[in-house]
């Protein structure tokens, strides 16, 4: 069998991560377009973190750190690769990353719908917390 291969991203990746979204990832963002991921690359080259196995892409993350807080956005594993461990191997690999840059708690954004994202987030030590909401306004061009 063969290894898994944990590495960060590069932009020549870009292509191939948003493509792998649209099949392995539930839903969508408003920055799943070449553009917000570049962004992303551009100023935290470290961020979005991929799984790959002979040579393909099998799963990411987003391991968000603004010196304050930890984020993980976008877990995503292919839907022929899951419960194989490589949804953990990501989380062991951003969480380690947190780590080095002095995080302290992660927290992820999960889709309330995703039930079975519940059940993977809850198995690697993670827990939803009620007394918070998530408030988002999007960000317009200037002039809109």
């Amino acid at each position: 069998m063969s290894e898994l291969r944990i590495r960060a991203a590069t932009p020549d990746d870009l292509d191939a991560v948003l493509a792998f979204w649209k099949e392995a990832a539930e839903g969508t963002s408003i920055s799943d377009d070449r553009a917000g991921v570049e962004r992303l690359v551009a100023r935290d080259p470290e961020s979005l973190i991929l799984a790959e196995k002979d040579g393909e892409l099998v799963g990411t993350v987003i391991a968000g750190f603004d010196g304050w807080r930890c984020h993980l956005y976008r877990l995503a594993v292919h839907p022929g690769r899951r419960r194989q461990g490589i949804g953990s191997a990501l989380l062991t690999a951003a969480e380690e990353r947190f780590v080095r840059l002095g995080g302290r708690r992660g927290d992820a954004m999960v889709l309330v719908r995703n039930e079975s994202a519940h059940l993977a987030w809850r198995a690697a030590g993670y827990e939803p917390e009620e007394k918070w909401r998530r408030w988002v306004k999007p960000l317009g061009e200037l002039g809109d």
